[in-house]
């Protein structure tokens, strides 16, 4: 890890992410790609020096509320978050000023905050988002390597649901010809079902691949599923999208499970219920649009 310094950790739409890198080593990871301009070894954990600090001024000087979101780049919780407690300090923060929260995650170190969780969203709102990919466990361990199997991660949901506080999960990405079967993603809705879920969030079935990150994934399949690399350049050449052959199909399957049992599915809406926040303490809703 290193350190880096910084004088803002809030983007103009609100997204916050502390870390830069990971160490998950998901085969699949976007967040390696060139186009991001990375300047240092993906595992090398770029730190934002006085995070929570910087944030505290920043949240003191805003003149309206609204909802934070982290982990889209970097997952909060990687291992370093353990020793460093940084994501921790600024959920207080965050929790300290009446703001929302949207978190995503693969990781069950999210429980460790739990208790911060809870307060935000009694106040405001808190949108624990969780990345479900792989319903078999063993399999999970070779796609994600470093973080903690799905059925673990659906541990985590239960536990937010006992808290009330909502959650959504994504399923994204899928590899074809690896995880993109039905059963998989029957087993991955059971636990949205089993859980109460509010949303499911997916961007059809399948990956994208881009300079850095296809290098790493042919890489990890060489490693772990010899000769699918030609089969993936047979198929797809250099694309960058890497639909599932069984993309149409899987896609109804979603949506009819998520219908049948009252999930959200559609984008849009759940973008849109994302960026919404509500001050529960004034008992009135608002939108980040009201703002602008």
């Amino acid at each position: 890890m290193h350190y880096k310094e910084v004088k803002a950790v809030l983007s103009p739409q609100n997204g916050m992410n502390i870390y830069r890198g990971c160490v998950h080593g998901c085969i699949y990871c976007d967040s390696r790609s060139k186009c991001y301009r990375m300047t240092h070894e993906f595992e090398d954990i770029e730190v934002k020096s006085r995070a929570d600090d910087i944030l505290e001024q920043t949240l003191k000087r805003k003149r309206t509320k609204g909802m934070i979101q982290t982990g889209s780049m970097s997952d909060p919780y990687i291992p370093l978050e353990e020793e460093l407690q940084l994501t921790r300090r600024c959920l207080n923060q965050i929790d300290r000023f009446y703001f929302g929260l949207v978190i995503q995650t693969k990781s069950d170190l999210i429980l460790r905050d739990i208790d911060i969780l809870d307060r935000i969203n009694k106040k405001t709102k808190c949108v624990v988002a969780m990345t479900l990919t792989t319903y078999d466990d063993e399999l999970c361990k070779i796609l994600e390597p470093n973080v903690c199997v799905t059925s673990r991660r659906f541990e985590v949901l239960m536990e937010m649901k006992k808290r009330g506080i909502p959650t959504i999960v994504w399923i994204t990405p899928i590899l074809p010809f690896i995880n993109d079967t039905e059963e998989n993603i029957k087993g991955i809705l059971d636990y949205c079902i089993k859980a109460g879920v509010y949303g499911v969030v997916y961007m059809g079935m399948g990956l994208t691949l881009r300079d850095g990150d296809r290098e790493y994934f042919y890489e990890q399949l060489d490693k772990h599923f010899p000769g699918l690399k030609e089969k993936y350049i047979e198929h797809y050449g250099n694309s960058y999208d890497i639909p599932s052959p069984d993309n149409s199909k899987l896609n109804k399957l979603v949506a009819k499970t998520c219908e049948e049992h009252g999930i959200v599915y559609d984008r849009e809406e759940l973008f849109r219920y994302m960026r919404e926040y509500k001050n529960k303490t004034m008992g009135k809703q608002m939108s980040i649009f009201d703002y602008a």
